[in-house]
C-alpha cells in the first residue's frame, strides 16, 4: 500500500509500550524487537506479495529472500519462519503451490533458519511470503534511527528492479536484463548484514516497496537528520534507465514520489528530471541495504563487503537539516 495511506491509518492505532519493547509500531523500523534478557532480543517481521516472475519456484525464492531481509537489516540472525499463503486452488494446480513453497524453503534453509508451519487462505490471486523470527544481542541491534551527521551512505544492491520487471511484462526488456534483476532479488542480504555487523554502523534499512527515496526518508525522519544522495553514484540495473524513459513505470513509484515530495530538493532539475526521479522512487522487491556508517569506517565496510562478494557503492551522506529532507544531486 502507498506509504502515505499507511501513515494515515497507523497514526490512529493505539501505541503499545513495554519496558522490554525496544522497537515497536511507533517508529519507521523494519521489524519489531522485544528484549527477552539483557543479552538476547527477538526480532519479528512479516512480508508477502503477489508474483513478480512467472516461475513459481523462483517466485518462492524471491518472496522468502524479501521476507528475511528485514531481519538482516537490523543486524539480526533469522531462526524460524512461517509460510503465509493465498492461493486460488480452483484455478491453479496444487503443483504450482508446491513449487512456490519449495522455492521459499530453499531460501530459508540457505539462511540457516527453519520453516515451522504456516497458514493458507483461498484467494483469487497467488500471494506468498513469510513471518520471520530472529535473534540479536540488544547492544548489537541496528535500526534506521541512528544515522549521524557526517555519516556516509552505502547501498548494497542496484535499484530499478520494478522498472525492469514492468518492462519485461510489456515484453520490452531483454532476457539478460531480467535475469540480472531476478538473481539479485533471490540473493539474501545475509552477507551484507554480516559485513555491517563486523564493522559496526550507525543505522541501516532495507530497500523495498517504498523505493530508495521512500526508505531513505524514513531513515532520515527516524534519525532526525537530512540526507544527500548523488544520483550518479547510485548503482542501477541494466535496462532501468531505458524503461523509465519509455514510461514503463510501476504504479507504486508515483505513490512513493508523493510520499517524499514535501522534503525533496533537487540540485539541478536540468540533469535530474522525471526519469531520474522515477528510478529513485521505483518500488523494489528484495532490494539491498542502505547503511549509514561513520566516515572513518567506510573503507573498512567496503572491504568487508568486497570480501563477501557484495557489490556496493557509496551514494551520499548524512547532513544537518530538517528531519526527513532529501537533497538529490547529479
Amino acid at each position: 500500500m502507498p506509504p502515505g495511506v499507511l501513515a494515515q491509518v497507523l497514526c490512529k492505532i493505539p501505541q503499545m509500550k513495554h519496558e522490554n519493547l525496544l522497537v515497536g509500531c511507533d517508529s519507521f523500523a523494519d521489524a519489531g524487537v522485544y528484549k527477552l534478557r539483557d543479552d538476547l532480543a527477538i526480532v519479528q517481521t512479516l512480508d508477502f506479495f503477489t508474483p513478480v516472475v512467472d516461475d513459481p519456484y523462483v517466485f518462492g525464492e524471491i518472496a522468502a529472500a524479501n521476507s528475511l531481509s528485514d531481519v538482516y537489516a537490523m543486524g539480526a540472525t533469522p531462526l524460524t519462519a512461517m509460510n503465509i499463503v493465498c492461493f486460488p486452488s480452483k484455478t491453479l494446480a496444487a503443483d504450482v503451490l508446491g513449487e512456490i513453497l519449495a522455492g521459499g524453503a530453499e531460501k530459508v534453509l540457505e539462511a540457516g533458519a527453519l520453516i515451522i508451519g504456516g497458514h493458507s487462505v483461498e484467494d483469487n490471486e497467488p500471494k506468498y511470503g513469510l513471518s520471520v523470527t530472529g535473534i540479536v544481542h540488544p547492544d548489537k541491534l541496528v535500526t534506521n534511527a541512528g544515522a549521524q551527521i557526517g555519516d556516509s551512505l552505502v547501498l548494497t544492491k542496484p535499484i530499478g528492479s520494478g522498472l525492469v520487471v514492468t518492462a519485461a511484462k510489456a515484453e520490452m526488456a531483454g532476457a539478460g536484463e531480467l535475469n540480472h534483476v531476478v538473481n539479485s532479488m533471490k540473493t539474501l542480504n545475509r552477507d551484507a548484514a554480516e559485513a555491517m555487523s563486523t564493522v559496526g554502523v550507525h543505522a541501516a534499512t532495507d530497500i523495498s516497496g517504498f523505493g530508495l527515496l521512500g526508505h531513505a526518508r524514513e531513515l532520515a525522519l527516524a534519525s532526525g537528520v537530512a540526507l544527500e544522495i548523488s544520483f550518479g553514484a547510485v548503482p542501477l540495473f541494466r535496462g532501468a534507465l531505458q524503461a523509465a524513459s519509455m514510461g514503463l513505470v510501476p504504479a507504486g513509484a508515483y505513490a512513493n514520489r508523493e510520499y517524499v515530495a514535501s522534503g525533496l530538493k533537487i540540485a539541478n532539475e536540468k540533469t535530474l528530471g522525471e526519469r531520474e526521479m522515477d528510478i529513485l522512487c521505483d518500488p523494489q522487491t528484495s532490494g539491498g541495504l542502505l547503511i549509514s556508517v561513520a566516515p572513518d569506517r567506510v573503507a573498512t565496510l567496503m572491504a568487508e563487503l568486497v570480501r563477501r562478494n557484495v557489490t556496493a557503492a557509496v551514494i551520499g551522506n548524512v547532513q544537518a537539516g530538517e528531519p526527513g529532507d532529501l537533497l538529490i544531486t547529479p
